[in-house]
């Protein structure tokens, strides 16, 4: 395909290179009478030097030889010809087209060189990415393969003797252990394919109190510790967003603040209008981010706070940010006043429809 491409005419660097063989030429016409005719050429060079800079080869070559031969054919005598009484102007000529030729060549090389460097770049970027999803994945799965392995042990082999509730403990701790894996891989999964654009936004109008209803209910057991509050404005407009990949968004926040504050911490869900954007927020006031992970937090596979005493992969605010940015909105992270973390992103706002009028 590049083999192919890199042959096919340099259509806008040929059209480039006959618009300054024609532009040096009206600039010369205008200092002819006044400059000798080897600073003219200098303008004609100029154009050269442009043309091999910004395009290809060929295209630099093709404006060398417009070049020598509107130089040649308005200002060497005789003029209007494109006969040379002056051998000396062929040297002007021959030094026309080596320039045209080496620049031409140091500006391949160089871009060649930057291509290499990118792609040198873009491999070693996804060996890290790999390096990072394989020590963070097999660091998370550690715990919940041992724990699963230690149960499902216990109950093969000793489950004649466990009392009834021993087995209902132990079967509850494979449930929890499989659940916790499975979210892992989906959320691994959707991370991929939000990075590969193949998540398409199907878009509705929703309300914000209509979206975060189910996921509280959905989160009940994960927010049982926390005490839970709402905070939205009295009228809220509705939104044209994807309800599921927004409901994907609160869940994150709010499951990530619960995991990583205190038992009996406040988490606040709170929904404003400003200007033309819903800003949405989940705030908790159970200690806060250094300012260093205020960026870092959103990065695959980063967690910012008690790194490592929670199990998870790191992807919940890479997903949310992603799925943010997917809807024309914005994300970030803010340090409340007396202690606390807020976790704020906006949703463009549009003109609702109008409501149908009720048939009779």
């Amino acid at each position: 395909m590049e083999e192919r491409k890199a042959r096919e005419p340099d259509w806008t660097g040929l059209a480039f290179a006959l618009a300054a063989a024609a532009g040096c030429t009206v600039l010369g016409l205008a200092m002819q009478g006044r400059f000798d005719p080897v600073n003219i050429a200098m303008v004609y060079l100029l154009g050269v030097v442009v043309s091999a800079l910004r395009f290809s080869r060929g295209a630099a070559i093709v404006s060398a030889v417009l070049c020598v031969a509107a130089f040649d054919f308005f200002f060497i005598p005789p003029t209007w010809t494109f006969t040379v009484d002056d051998p000396q102007y062929l040297l002007t000529f021959a030094i026309m087209l080596i320039v045209a030729l080496v620049i031409s060549k140091l500006t391949a090389d160089v871009h060649n060189e930057a291509r290499r460097r990118g792609t040198l770049e873009t491999e070693a970027q996804a060996e890290r990415l790999r390096s990072t999803l394989l020590a963070s994945i097999s660091h998370d799965l550690r715990t919940p393969l041992a724990i699963l392995s230690g149960a499902s042990s216990s109950l093969a082999e000793e489950g004649g003797a466990l009392t009834p509730e021993d087995r209902k403990a132990l079967a509850r701790s494979v449930f929890e252990q499989t659940r916790a894996l499975s979210e892992q891989v989906a959320k691994v999964l959707q991370m991929t394919r939000l990075e590969t654009g193949s998540v398409t936004i199907e878009r509705d109008w929703n309300s914000l109190p209509d979206l975060a209803g189910p996921v509280l209910a959905r989160l009940r057991e994960v927010l049982a510790r926390h005490r839970v509050m709402t905070d939205f404005d009295k009228v809220l407009p509705l939104m044209r967003v994807d309800a599921t990949l927004i409901d994907q968004v609160l869940a994150n926040l709010l499951e990530n603040a619960a995991r990583y504050t205190p038992p009996g911490t406040l988490i606040r869900l709170r929904a404003q209008v400003k200007d033309t954007e819903m800003v949405v927020s989940v705030e908790d006031f159970g200690g806060g981010l250094l300012a260093e992970d205020f960026e870092r937090v959103f990065a695959k596979f980063h967690r910012g706070r008690n790194e490592g005493a929670v199990a998870g992969a790191g992807l919940g605010l890479s997903i949310c940010r992603a799925i943010v940015l997917l809807h024309g909105g914005r994300i970030w992270v803010e340090q409340l006043a007396g202690g606390g973390t807020a976790f704020r992103f906006t949703l463009p706002l549009e003109a609702a429809p109008p409501v149908p009028a009720e048939v009779a």
